[in-house]
């Protein structure tokens, strides 16, 4: 093993030993090198000639670029485009992003979280997670509603298993299937919780979110060592009251030396910027220092590096033109109201026409892009699906006898139509 890895390692065991029992053998082996060209790289830094960089520079000193390119790019220095970002990510979004993780979670305030690294968005946020604490043999505990991608990201690339359990018990959370799954043996459990979550668009009440929060303390308690990992890709985009509305991470980040609590986010779903792929982890844990966060991020830098060396430096310097821009959250307000306008319009959809019921059921859902619904028994999804298609020309997402439709993106005023839509492809196939 590298000395570097073996470093952190000795740092992190020295500070939280069930945080290294935590790491997947990759985790304990991977390291953000501090010697060799990137530690020769910074030595240069500020000297009158410096030819360690590996980009090319104009004469006067800024980046070489085309103008075919550089002309559609304007208010933005060169050098915070063009340029490459640390792997860690720019410094300055990176504590931008942790102060509106505070601001947006005030049960954090008094508590220490490591400072986030920047990733290419959550899925490869979510996969430097799987590399750094899932591997063979491991099992990742989740609500059997998920994004397929995870198994691209768990199984797939890091030979761990989806362990499931049923959603929702009636029309809440299914608190209890989570606590059965905790209570398996084993000294090492990873949570894998998305809110609002995909497909469903559900978030917990408050009262749900504090039984979640208590089962993983209890699993802890009895000895487990717990890495949750919370998909936070939708947070803050709930439509009801009484729904559990700061990151479930808030309260665990400090629960227990047990559980480390890891937020992925980003301005992907939560500031509409899609493309841009800037996403963030963060780390929590009860007593956690200086010292083990930044060997937490240390490693997390150093598996970025090994992946994609740094996530796009225009994509993170134009999201933090955003964050810092007065209109930001008037902006950001106004486009919440629009999917709140289409939620609503969802909820009355279903609440007027309640002869759907004889063909689909809606499941549970108060927040996020998405909402479910579930045929009723002898209806074939797949057919409905292609009949959708090919006689509505309307498309949507089948999963077995589950559909999910993104209200997200959907005209308020077509909404109806969707969902008539659907209940005529679904009486097609009764008749």
């Amino acid at each position: 093993m590298n000395p570097q890895a073996e470093e952190l390692n000795e740092i992190i065991k020295k500070n939280n030993t069930n945080i290294f029992e935590m790491l997947s053998e990759k985790g304990k082996a991977i390291f953000f090198p501090k010697k060799g060209i990137l530690a020769q790289t910074a030595d240069a830094k500020g000297k009158e000639i410096n030819a360690t960089i590996g980009i090319a520079l104009e004469e006067d000193g800024s980046p070489v670029r085309l103008k075919t390119i550089a002309r559609h790019i304007k208010g933005i220095d060169p050098k915070d485009t063009f340029q490459y970002a640390p792997s860690q990510g720019k410094p300055e979004l990176r504590q931008k992003w942790k102060e509106l993780i505070y601001e947006k979670n005030p049960t954090l305030k008094g508590k220490e979280t490591s400072l986030p690294i920047v990733t290419n968005a959550l899925t490869h946020g979510l996969s430097m997670v799987g590399y750094i604490f899932a591997g063979n043999g491991d099992k990742i505990i989740s609500p059997d509603l998920y994004w397929e991608n995870y198994e691209l990201i768990f199984t797939n690339a890091y030979g761990a298993e989806i362990e499931t359990f049923p959603t929702f018990a009636g029309k809440r959370f299914n608190v209890n299937g989570l606590r059965e799954k905790l209570s398996g043996g084993g000294n090492k459990k990873i949570v894998l919780l998305n809110f609002p979550n995909n497909p469903s668009g559900y978030t917990p009440t408050e009262e749900e979110a504090k039984q979640i929060i208590e089962t993983i303390k209890e699993a802890a308690e009895n000895g487990e060592n717990v890495v949750v990992v919370i998909d936070d890709a939708y947070f803050g985009l709930v439509y009801k009251k009484g729904i559990f509305t700061e990151s479930i991470f808030a309260q665990l980040a400090d629960a227990n030396e047990r559980i480390l609590a890891v937020k992925l986010d980003g301005a992907t779903k939560e500031d509409y910027a899609w493309g841009f792929r800037v996403g963030f982890v963060t780390y929590g844990v009860k007593g956690g220092n200086k010292n083990i966060y930044d060997a937490l991020e240390a490693k997390t830098a150093g598996a970025v590096r090994g992946s994609i060396s740094n996530a796009p430096h225009i994509s993170q310097s134009l999201v933090l033109v955003s964050l810092n821009s007065p209109k930001y959250m008037k902006e950001k307000k106004k486009k919440h109201n629009l999917l709140k306008k289409r939620f609503k319009a969802v909820e009355n959809v279903l609440k007027e026409h309640e002869e759907y019921r004889g063909a689909f059921e809606a499941l549970p859902f108060n927040s996020g892009y998405f909402m479910c619904v579930k045929l009723k028994e002898g209806l074939d999804g797949e057919k409905v699906r292609q009949n959708l298609l090919q006689k509505y020309s309307t498309g949507v997402i089948v999963t077995g006898n589950i559909i999910r439709m993104a209200f997200s993106a959907v005209p308020t005023e077509k909404i109806p139509k969707l969902f008539e839509n659907l209940y005529n492809a679904c009486r097609d196939q009764s008749n």
